[in-house]
């Protein structure tokens, strides 16, 4: 029986966000086995992702309203769920495995979990992640990488987001927390992705991430930008986080690095073109590229437009300026879903849900 709640709840994740695939292995199961009682995962079967008063959930499995308030209390409060709080009242709704559950362990994050993350997201999250890559995080570049005559919209512009939310959320980066657990981290900052609106608010209504000054957040993106990570907020053009993330330890550019030409999965308007005669062959743009999509040849950076996603990282260290950052052709420019709803509506019809 409980084989059969697990392999349900499985199924039901596999529906939300970029999915839940099964494996050969069964480590998918034994991963919610590790974070769902049976009775959680009773729970979670019989909620959607709609927000919903306890009452609403009680009235529907038949169980006191009061003992129904607890549980969905205690499974937000583990991460199983996620709340709203308004006006006194808490909502709660069924969430994905990313960004959701994983996500959601970030102050608990132990071994175990760590390495059965590893493994799955070898096994299967990976593919998943190529799958539904350009309906998650889209690549914005550096904003010093482009030419002050270079007119970039707002929603391609991480200060610009920044700026236009009312609170910001900070908060570790599990992927980076991840890797450091397993002694496999790359020692760049992990205080390093931003949360906004509702889902910030989670954050911080468990204690997950600091509300921080649009000054602070500033300096934490030109410090990511400094280290070398690319820049990646949520699809939508009012997105509800903004993450700065590595190719060592980052779940979604290892994925994408794992594909033999990232630039076709991954949602990016711009990439980089080389001065061959002002390329001196220092090579300081090897080492910045996230996705190996820089070789030398005859002493001159080569841009590997199979590869290149447009982050403008390699422009802001060229010594020379040799590097820069170009726009796609009109026709090839994508303009983001203009909400997260769209974003989500995008990510189903691709994979066939609706």
């Amino acid at each position: 029986m409980s084989e059969d709640v697990y392999r349900k709840l499985q199924q039901q994740l596999d529906q939300y966000s970029m999915g839940y695939p099964a494996t050969e292995s069964g480590i998918e199961i034994k991963i919610l086995k590790y974070l769902f009682s049976e009775e959680d995962a009773n729970v979670f079967l019989n909620m959607t992702p709609k927000l919903e008063a306890p009452e609403a959930v009680a009235q529907r499995m038949g169980e006191p309203e009061a003992e129904m308030a607890a549980k969905l209390e205690d499974m937000a409060e583990r991460g199983l769920l996620f709340r709203l709080k308004k006006g006194g009242v808490s909502k709660y709704g069924t969430i994905p495995f990313v960004h959701g559950l994983f996500e959601f362990q970030v102050k608990t994050l132990d071994k175990e979990l760590s390495e059965m993350g590893g493994q799955y997201f070898d096994e299967a999250f990976d593919d998943a992640m190529q799958f539904g890559v350009e309906h998650f995080l889209r690549t914005i570049p550096v904003q010093q990488s482009l030419d002050v005559a270079h007119n970039v919209a707002s929603y391609e512009d991480a200060v610009e987001i920044l700026k236009k939310v009312p609170q910001i959320v900070i908060t570790d980066c599990i992927c980076r927390k991840r890797a450091s657990i397993m002694e496999e981290d790359c020692g760049k900052a992990l205080e390093a992705c931003f949360m906004f609106g509702s889902m910030g608010q989670y954050y911080i209504d468990r204690d997950m991430g600091r509300v921080i000054s649009l000054e602070e957040a500033i300096q934490i993106l030109e410090k990511c930008r400094e280290d070398g990570l690319v820049t990646q907020p949520a699809t939508a053009q009012n997105p509800g986080g903004m993450c700065n993330c590595c190719g060592d330890c980052c779940g979604v550019l290892r994925a994408i690095n794992k594909h033999p030409k990232p630039v076709e999965i991954v949602f990016s308007n711009h990439y980089a073109v080389v001065s061959d005669e002002d390329c001196t062959g220092c090579e300081t743009c090897l080492e910045r590229c996230q996705m190996g999509a820089i070789d030398m040849k005859d002493d001159v950076a080569q841009i590997n437009l199979d590869r290149c996603i447009g982050c403008g990282l390699c422009v802001t260290t060229c010594p020379t300026e040799a590097i820069t950052l170009a726009a796609k052709s009109e026709n090839a420019m994508r303009l983001p879903p203009a909400s997260m709803m769209e974003q989500m509506m995008g990510m189903a019809q691709k994979r066939g849900l609706m």
